[in-house]
């Protein structure tokens, strides 16, 4: 009951906040080939507290609205397997993917194979897969990717999130268990290929460092587009380290290369009592990019224009969009994000959404 109050409860605030349905009069295939993405996974979850939001001019939109004028054309969510709440499950993602379609965002999946966040250093099995052998977990990987390719049909989809050390550890340890790695990525990658004769499949490392060593260990996989995670907090400081690397990559490999997830801070500043996660100044890329609205921007637009300047780069993807102080600014459990959201600490569209129209 819950999770179904829950599922209602967003779906009919999405309506509400968007009243101003955004107009598309050609299906998402149909736009540019570059990706002007954004990750916007908290959205259903923030929607609850009826936020309002405000465009570049101040006026009260819709959130997703806001997002579409300023040129993102894609939009990604993560899905989880089984988690606590229904943020992130399976009927959330794929209702919402069918909200987004409607008002003309291609969809971009990445599966965590997770009940939970996984990343470089955390890759948890799904509780309810956990004392499969690799046989099973084989067949299970394959038919779970199945279903979420045939009932949700992303335009991009992702095998794992920040594989950096493989995925559904221990099995599917990169180190200790590289050929149960490979074959397990090998059965995502065919359950898509076998479901969608359009879905591009991204394969994700989190970083610059290690990326050559990771995408040869994965030559062998059928894929379709390298994606790297680039924040200067975890990843260097180094714009030109990154565009070196994206490029020979891109030119070893023979993909297309795309930033999958990047973000970067307006303020150092707090509007609520959940500890961010950037709030130095040496956590910055200084002198260029200070932690202002002009420095967010300018951040961004840098990398938009590297990965355009690669042959083979096709767009780059903002992680924590949506992520305000939507709990208030007493909460200790909300946000750790918001000086890094395209919204201000008032909801107010900033300066670096322009950078998404690649027109």
């Amino acid at each position: 009951m819950l999770r179904t109050f829950l599922l209602i409860t967003f779906f009919l605030t999405v309506n509400a906040c968007d009243k101003d349905t955004v107009n598309s009069s050609e299906p998402a295939e149909t736009y540019a080939s570059f990706v002007s993405a954004v990750d916007i996974s908290g959205y259903p979850e923030i929607t609850i507290s009826n936020p309002i939001f405000y465009d570049l001019n101040g006026s009260a939109k819709g959130f997703l609205n806001i997002l579409k004028e300023n040129g993102v054309n894609t939009i990604r969510l993560k899905l989880w397997v089984n988690p606590i709440s229904p943020h992130s499950g399976f009927d959330e993602v794929k209702t919402f993917s069918k909200t987004l379609k409607s008002q003309g965002f291609k969809i971009w999946l990445t599966i965590h194979y997770s009940d939970t966040w996984a990343d470089p250093g955390h890759q948890e099995t799904p509780s309810q897969w956990q004392e499969l052998d690799h046989e099973s977990l084989k067949e299970t990987v394959y038919e779970y990717t199945a279903k979420v390719v045939k009932e949700i049909a992303p335009q991009y989809i992702q095998i794992g999130n920040e594989i950096n050390h493989g995925f559904l550890h221990p099995n599917g340890d990169i180190t200790s268990n590289y050929q149960n790695f490979l074959s397990l990525l090998s059965e995502g990658c065919a359950a898509v290929r076998a479901n969608s004769d359009s879905a591009k499949i991204i394969l994700h490392f989190a970083g610059v460092d290690g990326a050559t060593w990771f995408y040869n260990q994965v030559k062998t996989i059928d894929y379709d587009i390298i994606g790297l995670s680039f924040y200067p907090l975890w990843h260097g400081k180094s714009l030109n380290g990154l565009k070196s690397t994206m490029h020979n990559l891109s030119l070893v490999h023979d993909k297309e290369i795309i930033i999958a997830e990047t973000a970067y801070p307006f303020t150092l500043d707090w509007n609520d009592w959940t500890n961010n996660i950037v709030g130095l100044e040496s956590q910055l890329i200084l002198p260029d990019y200070p932690a202002t609205s002009t420095g967010q921007k300018d951040f961004i637009n840098a990398i938009k224009t590297l990965t355009e300047s690669l042959d083979k780069g096709i767009g780059f993807c903002y992680w924590g969009a949506e992520l305000i102080a939507w709990k208030g600014d007493q909460s200790q459990e909300a946000s750790p994000w918001e000086n890094q959201a395209l919204f201000d600490f008032n909801n107010k569209a900033l300066p670096v959404l322009t950078e998404f129209n690649s027109e």
